[in-house]
């Protein structure tokens, strides 16, 4: 007998084949925590109730994998909203920055903060993420720039994958947590977890205030110290960096990579956000995961994406905050059938954004997807993006049940809507969270 069976819906299994992957008037069933039938309800080998300890009449609702917000960087202290408000009473980047402001005070809180209240203040981003269907998200570190911190965002991006504590009617459910143990299990597969966690350490993010002379010997810590500790200690999945002429060259970048590879751990990279450095042809050499933001690619970085599935991560969300003109070249990226996904890259300085369905919308509206591919990037091709396209992304016997109930008309909605309240029920491994 199944656990449960969701009978009155619509599917999106976001398989390829046809629009959305749709079965109309479907039904899927969870049994430990997988899925253990998906298909039309009216293909049931009996009536719901001999075939499942649970039916959940969903009223005509629609049911999509749970979203994936594959590149996010949810744990930082403090924030820099004085420093929006700044820029548009005409302070310039520069004058921010030598006031103290820009990524170095975001390493300076961040540095300050304790575990816990880096895990507080990230816990409700997250929420954000819940309310609106991720089952899950991956988080960098990257505001610490040395060891001590950057463990410490990692512990910190780890325990919200944790158990949930008990609460009152009045407490919000997503807010408590268990006791954090000292090394928390990344995937959040805990029985009572909500949300599975992947991690990534972003050692080369900026260069700390305390290298600015010596960037070699930064570039040594990163790649022979902090990268061999934090996967011994196995708080990271992958290593990213930010390959730019304001952030760190390709020849750095591929020195770092190195040493992740040869640690084990994947790689991902921030390339051609702001200028073209070459940056992704460098992490598909690698066999990165995913190239992320893009805007200034070119054809040979299409291709070599191409030619090792490297995913394209697109962050319209940075694209809008930092009102950028140079737009990815979607069109390019289709034609060569790179895989495209889309996430919130929810951050303090350049996308303080914790709406996943804002992100879909911002992907139709600015960058011209239609809403099937940008549900398809933040669930099949976000879970490509983190390596997990095998268990999570779309509605498949033997996946994780982890699924999103939207109180919808179309799957066009979740990209068409902002604001508006659409989640009916978030599920993880098979329970409704």
């Amino acid at each position: 007998m199944w656990d449960t069976l969701w009978v009155d819906v619509n599917l999106a299994t976001m398989i390829p084949g046809k629009p959305y992957g749709a079965i109309a008037r479907g039904a899927l069933a969870a049994k430990d925590g997988r899925i253990a039938w998906v298909g039309f309800a009216a293909d049931l080998p009996k009536p719901p109730d001999e075939l499942a300890r649970e039916v959940r009449r969903c009223g005509g609702a629609w049911i999509t994998p749970g979203l994936v917000d594959c590149h996010t960087h949810l744990v930082f202290g403090e924030n820099r909203a004085r420093e929006f408000e700044l820029r548009l009473q005409g302070a310039s980047y520069e004058e921010i920055a030598r006031a103290g402001g820009g990524i170095v005070s975001t390493v300076a809180a961040t540095r300050a903060a304790s575990k816990d209240e880096l895990i507080a203040s990230a816990t409700r981003r997250l929420d954000g993420l819940t309310r609106e269907g991720v089952t899950t998200v991956e988080i960098k570190s990257g505001y610490g720039l040395d060891l001590e911190t950057e463990l410490k965002m990692l512990e910190a991006a780890g325990a919200l994958g944790q158990p949930l504590l008990p609460c009152s009617d009045e407490q919000a459910p997503d807010r408590l947590h268990a006791a954090h143990p000292p090394t928390p299990s990344p995937q959040g597969r805990g029985e009572d977890a909500h949300i599975r966690i992947k991690r990534t350490f972003l050692g080369l993010h900026a260069l700390p205030p305390e290298f600015k002379d010596d960037r070699a010997a930064y570039m040594q810590l990163v790649a022979d110290v902090m990268v061999p500790a934090i996967a011994a200690a196995g708080l990271a999945d992958a290593v990213d960096a930010f390959c730019e002429n304001i952030g760190f060259t390709a020849e750095e970048v591929d020195y770092v990579f190195s040493a992740a590879r040869a640690n084990g751990l994947e790689v991902k990279l921030h390339a051609e956000q702001l200028s073209n450095s070459h940056g992704a042809a460098l992490a598909a050499r690698h066999r990165a995961l995913s190239a992320d933001h893009l805007e200034y690619l070119d054809d040979a970085g299409i291709a070599a994406m191409a030619d090792n599935g490297t995913v394209a991560v697109l962050l319209p969300a940075a694209f809008y905050f930092l009102r950028e003109k140079q737009l990815p070249p979607i069109d390019a990226l289709r034609k060569a059938g790179v895989p495209m996904a889309v996430a919130t890259d929810c951050n303090p300085g350049t996308a303080p954004m914790t709406s996943p369905l804002a992100a879909l919308n911002m992907a139709c509206t600015l960058f011209r997807l239609t809403p099937e591919e940008a549900l398809a990037g933040m669930t099949r091709e976000g879970a490509r993006a983190l390596g997990l396209q095998d268990e999570i992304g779309t509605l498949e016997v033997g996946k994780a049940c982890d699924l999103a109930v939207w109180d919808i008309g179309s799957p066009a909605e979740l990209s068409y809507w902002l604001g508006a309240p659409l989640l009916r029920e978030r599920v993880f491994a098979g329970r409704v969270v």
